[in-house]
């Protein structure tokens, strides 16, 4: 059994696509998820499972496509992957609110950093094996014009939520 974290894209947005934590539960009890627990209010599930990601990815997204109408996009890691990404965060001397990471089904483009657009002086990006880590200046995220094309079809949490999401899987294995 593999602990994960399925990190989900564009729900709970105001006014757009709202999805009750409660319902995301009842979803992955209803796909026989063991354990299964959501954390806070911005699409994260925790669950355990013996499925392989790729089967854990479409049977969530098919299921979240049903219920809410609409593709949302889910990015899985394992336990070991969320305590990986905050280790290796190259960023860690940012505070962990202003620090991002942008999850991605696939590994970020050889070119990442040349297709970046509007980056402020004191923002730094840079590739992760699946993600994509962004130290916000000092204007912070809310104010930010940076722009990441590859970065566009995976799901941002920031470090802090990050770092809880990595502890609550690891108590889960």
């Amino acid at each position: 059994m593999t602990a994960y974290v399925a990190l989900l894209r564009g729900v709970n947005l105001v006014g757009k696509s709202t999805l009750r934590m409660a319902d995301l539960k009842a979803i992955a009890v209803e796909l026989k998820l063991e354990k299964a627990r959501t954390y806070i209010a911005s699409g994260n599930l925790l669950f355990v499972s013996d499925k392989p990601e790729e089967k854990l990815r479409e049977m969530l997204e098919d299921r979240m496509q049903a219920h809410m109408g609409k593709q949302v996009r889910v990015m899985l890691r394992t336990a070991r992957e969320m305590a990986a990404i905050v280790r290796t965060n190259p960023f860690a001397d940012g505070r962990g609110n202003n620090v991002q990471a942008f999850f991605l089904n696939e590994p970020p483009p050889r070119d990442l950093l040349e297709t970046i657009r509007n980056q402020a002086d004191d923002e730094r990006v840079a590739a992760g094996r699946r993600e994509v880590f962004v130290a916000y200046g000092e204007k912070g995220i809310g104010r930010s014009r940076l722009r990441i094309p590859a970065a566009e079809a995976g799901t941002a949490r920031n470090m802090n939520t990050v770092a809880k999401l990595a502890e609550l899987a690891k108590e889960m294995e």
